[in-house]
């Protein structure tokens, strides 16, 4: 009797934290001991966990509005990104640098994005049943179309340019504005370093990028009162029942809008958080493959594809992120001259991607 009871107890646990979240977490947490056995700074590790979680973060909660609205992961994130990136360009354009830059790019991104997520939630409305796939071909066909404006478009600033001819260039450097890990390095501090337990600005120990997380955990706070409003209650219900939803009064359609906007929003938002962590932004078909991390991290979080929660997003974001900064260094330590962290990055990315999709059932959304 009691071990029906055990066996039960750990079902529920198991049931609650999802099968794939246990199985990857505990597989970082072996990759973390094997990476501290072959003689890797743990304390690196670390670090790069923390650092990447927050330059992903925004990107993996963009994923939230549009499945608890029922249109399933957001597949079109390059969407929003292109948004952002396109503020990130006129920001340079009109000449700000530094706090001035990232505020203006950020306020440039939301007014493209909302635009844009209208417009994107519009078509969503049209083709219900297939948005998944709609989703996927909408990024694809938006970051191959922009790549003609990066080209076209007359741009001034130097900072931009190719050194010969016109348009701009793939890669634009954000040190030449003041934009670089310019909230990476906001009121940043380091744990257990060679200078104490805790040291403000430092170099050495667990490095914590406050200004970074501060604006993620801002950005999740904002959705998770979103979602606790009138407005997103109507969305969540519509997502989980539409049938219901629609008897209720709720209208689905300009939900299903407000979602999309709101996820096309943090899509935008996140990819200025993300550039400025990495010193430096990319255009042309950088974009495109993006979405399929993010929806990859918010599944390992505990999401399916019909329900997620912000809490999803946090903890998929760091067991994803902590798994593919350790991967690399412990690969390269066991087997020298190859690259299995990037074979095994897209065998799990995908992979949760397909467990998740086989979870839907048939009038689930």
């Amino acid at each position: 009797m009691v071990q029906a009871k055990d066996k039960k107890t750990t079902k529920n646990i198991i049931n609650k934290i999802g099968l794939p979240t246990l199985i990857i977490g505990t597989f970082w947490i072996i990759l973390l001991i094997m990476g501290g056995a072959l003689g890797i700074s743990i304390k690196t590790l670390v670090s790069d966990t923390i650092k990447r979680a927050g330059m992903n973060g925004i990107l993996v909660l963009a994923m939230v509005p549009s499945i608890q609205s029922g249109t399933g992961p957001n597949f079109a994130l390059p969407v929003g990104i292109v948004c952002g990136l396109f503020a990130i360009v006129w920001s340079i354009e009109f000449g700000f640098t530094g706090w001035s830059w990232l505020f203006v790019a950020i306020i440039l991104a939301i007014i493209f994005a909302v635009i844009v997520g209208y417009f994107y939630g519009r078509l969503l409305n049209a083709v219900k049943g297939s948005e998944m796939t709609i989703a996927t071909y909408t990024g694809f066909s938006i970051v191959a179309f922009m790549c003609l404006p990066w080209l076209m478009i007359p741009f001034k600033s130097t900072n931009m340019g190719w050194f010969m001819g016109t348009g701009l260039r793939e890669t634009i450097q954000l040190d030449a504005i003041g934009g670089q890990h310019i909230l990476s390095k906001f009121l940043s501090f380091s744990l257990f370093g060679e200078d104490g337990l805790i040291t403000i600005g430092g170099e050495s120990g667990i490095i914590i990028p406050t200004g970074m997380l501060l604006i993620f955990f801002l950005c999740c706070f904002i959705v998770w009162v979103y979602f606790r409003s009138k407005s997103g209650i109507a969305i969540s219900a519509g997502g989980s029942n539409p049938m219901f939803a629609q008897s209720s009064g709720i209208n689905i359609d300009r939900c299903r809008i407000k979602a999309n906007i709101l996820s096309t929003v943090m899509g935008a938002i996140g990819i200025i958080v993300y550039s400025q962590g990495y010193g430096y932004t990319q255009l042309y078909t950088a974009p495109l493959m993006m979405a399929f991390p993010a929806v990859a991290a918010v599944l390992i979080g505990g999401a399916t594809a019909s329900r997620a929660r912000v809490s999803h997003v946090i903890i998929g974001v760091i067991i994803y992120q902590g798994l593919f900064t350790t991967a690399l260094p412990v690969a390269n330590q066991m087997f020298e001259g190859t690259d299995l962290s990037e074979i095994l990055r897209m065998v799990i990315q995908n992979g949760i991607i397909l467990y998740a999709l086989t979870q839907v059932k048939g009038g689930d959304k």
